[in-house]
């Protein structure tokens, strides 16, 4: 019982530490394919808002208004169409301007006065995780990011929320400029780990402050929504009419979100998309007194990003994310609008409830295979891993992003653990009953019980083996002087130091009876001289009997003196009996010509007899006395019988 224990106990140990280095090498990375796996197959269920429109610096507008770079005051033209023209809410450029344009600075010097009159304009910023330049002035530009960003963020996160100093500066965008626009908000994507873009950020933090997204900024801008609340786990927005929160993780100097991506009928966009040449041509239609190819009323109470994604001049913006590997990186920008002004964010659970759900699994498919048989198991393993995969997908399609791979990995673990213990039990549990049938059989002829447990029936074969007899003399007399615990006693000592001989002898005790013993030689145990066995085995036990007497007699027990009978030829060797219960034994004539050989040891008053056919395979190893013309019950001639004197080692 303690045995089993402590080997229960070290399995336990075992599946632990296999769970624990599964759990810890595949959490972070299963959990990601999941969230890729499932928002692809939920996406279809999430439209993006008509009111959230791209204008792209495509293909169409290189062809048309000519090759990149372009004059910076055709930006104009996009800026007054969309602001001065249409009725548009916001709009969001998600452009970075750090050099001047050497070739045209009329262009730029026109572009640079006007961009300060455009109210609804928000441009991008991207923060860094190196330092500025030497010869920059740091403090003037800070001090003109706070002003453009322009919203509060109070601080209520616990203090184990280290403030963060990773980034170090901000691209620095050309002075007049920074100087002249009005809103700024950063536009940089935080890429997870293996390089797909699953979170917006909303916030960075940068020399002990906040900063918003452009996203952020154009909401706030919007509703009029200026003060933020910060806590370890949501952004908070509050306004007259109404209230942002958002589900948030705080990592590495970014406030984020997961984003809830949109369906994608080209896999690159999920908002409506307009060329950027439509919107110039459009405008210079408009100026001229012509009808516009855009009507602006296609952009009436829109929010509107401004951006660029080419193929041609290396103007490709794409990012890889869950739901597509060439996402237009403007319309992360729009998504993560979309995804704030109408409320529609991921939740992901954490880390407890992923461990915990992989360890609930885990149990319940080990409890199932150890209670069940193996096709009610197998059964109930794939209903449990189909019935996960159907509250994944439930889970998904209402933004719960919960582990998916993961837990399906468990039960997969789970099972090759649980049949695993079953296997190292069921075999614990056979050796146990192979050592206590050994008790009850020979140890030879249980293994060739054991090894052949498929073939077991009534039937053997005629074999040459050498049979030997032990037997007490006068135990029945004998007994009658002891109790009934002494003659339990002095037998189990006596046998328990013969059939270790028998066996050390290539013997197989074949049965007991009563105060006899039974055993074969040459069968299952092979050798040169089965009956040269049979005889040293007989001559040891003569002498360990010999030396119990001694012992027995110090004890104050009676002298028991045995008589061993070994006889030589073919005998049926099988399994008889019935269909519900076998023996495994030996009969035939030279079975009963070793019982009746013995016998004559108390007519003779000898103690080792054999038969003639055994004298003649040992003749040359032993030393004995001719008994001739014995009559052996049974046998209608007679016979010459051995007595045993010595023998000669085979050693």
């Amino acid at each position: 019982m303690e045995f089993r224990q402590k080997n229960i106990s070290f399995l336990f140990f075992v599946f632990a530490f296999i769970f624990l280095v599964v759990y810890s090498l595949s959490a972070n990375f299963l959990q990601l394919k999941s969230y890729n796996i499932m928002s692809k197959l939920t996406v279809n269920n999430k439209t993006a808002s008509d009111d959230v429109v791209l204008v792209v610096i495509d293909d169409k507008s290189l062809h048309e208004i000519g090759r990149w770079p372009w004059k910076r005051e055709y930006y104009l033209e996009i800026f007054d169409y969309l602001e001065n023209y249409t009725k548009t809410l916001q709009i969001g450029y998600d452009g970075l301007i750090m050099a001047p344009d050497s070739e045209h600075p009329e262009s730029d010097r026109k572009f640079f006065n006007r961009i300060g009159k455009y109210d609804k304009l928000t441009a991008g910023v991207a923060f860094d995780f190196n330092k500025f330049e030497e010869g920059i002035d740091e403090q003037y530009y800070d001090e003109l990011l706070r002003t453009k960003s322009d919203i509060k963020i109070i601080d209520k996160r616990s203090k184990n929320k280290k403030p963060s100093d990773l980034f170090k500066s901000f691209t620095v965008l050309q002075k007049q400029y920074f100087k002249n626009i009005q809103a700024l908000g950063f536009v940089n994507v935080p890429e997870d780990i293996d390089g797909y873009v699953r979170k917006a950020s909303q916030l960075i933090e940068y020399k002990g402050e906040f900063f918003p997204s452009m996203a952020l900024k154009m909401y706030s801008n919007l509703t009029g929504m200026k003060e933020f609340l910060l806590t370890d786990n949501y952004l908070y927005g509050f306004s007259d009419e109404r209230t942002l929160k958002i589900p948030i993780k705080n990592e590495y100097g970014f406030v984020s979100n997961y984003i809830c991506y949109y369906k994608t009928p080209d896999n690159i966009y999920s908002h409506k998309k307009y060329s950027a040449s439509d919107v110039i041509n459009s405008y210079r239609a408009i100026k001229q007194g012509k009808k516009p190819i855009l009507d602006p009323k296609l952009f009436e109470n829109k929010v509107v990003f401004v951006g660029a994604n080419a193929n041609a001049q290396a103007l490709a913006d794409v990012i890889r994310t869950p739901i597509s590997e060439n996402f237009s990186g403007l319309d992360t920008q729009a998504t993560n609008f979309d995804n704030l002004i109408n409320g529609k964010y991921f939740i992901t659970t954490g880390e407890i409830y992923n461990f915990l759900t992989c360890l609930t699994i885990f149990i319940a498919v080990f409890l199932i295979v150890n209670s069940l048989s193996i096709v009610a198991a197998m059964t109930s393993s794939v209903c449990i891993m189909f019935s996960y995969l159907l509250f994944a997908f439930f889970m998904y399609s209402n933004k719960i992003a919960v582990s998916l791979i993961l837990p399906e990995l468990f039960i997969l673990v789970a099972l090759g653990c649980a049949y695993s213990y079953k296997y190292l039990l069921e075999d614990t549990k056979k050796t146990k009953i192979q050592k206590a049938m050994g008790k009850y059989l020979s140890v030879d002829v249980m293994k060739n019980v054991v090894e052949n447990i498929d073939n077991i029936s009534l039937g053997g074969k005629k074999a040459d083996v050498s049979v030997l007899f032990a037997d007490i003399r006068n135990f029945t007399s004998i007994s009658e002087s002891m109790s009934a615990n002494e003659v339990t006693m002095i037998l189990n000592e006596y046998f328990s130091a013969l059939v270790p001989i028998i066996e050390e002898n290539n013997g197989i005790l074949n049965k007991f009876m009563g105060d006899a013993v039974l055993a074969i030689f040459g069968e299952h145990k092979k050798s040169e001289n089965h009956a040269l066995d049979a005889v040293i085995c007989a001559d040891r036990m003569l002498k360990k009997v010999k030396h119990l007497q001694e012992k027995w007699i110090d004890e104050g027990k009676p002298k028991i003196e045995i008589g061993i009978g070994i006889a030589t030829g073919e005998a049926f060797i099988g399994n008889i009996g019935s269909q519900n219960r076998l023996e495994y034994t030996v009969i035939g004539d030279t079975v009963n010509t070793a019982s009746r050989i013995e016998n004559y040891n108390k007519i003779y008053r000898t103690n080792f007899l054999i038969s003639e056919a055994t004298y003649k395979r040992v003749q040359k190893q032993v030393d004995a006395i001719t008994i001739k013309d014995v009559l052996i019950r049974g046998k209608s001639n007679k016979i010459n019988i051995y007595e045993v004197i010595r023998v000669v080692d085979k050693d």
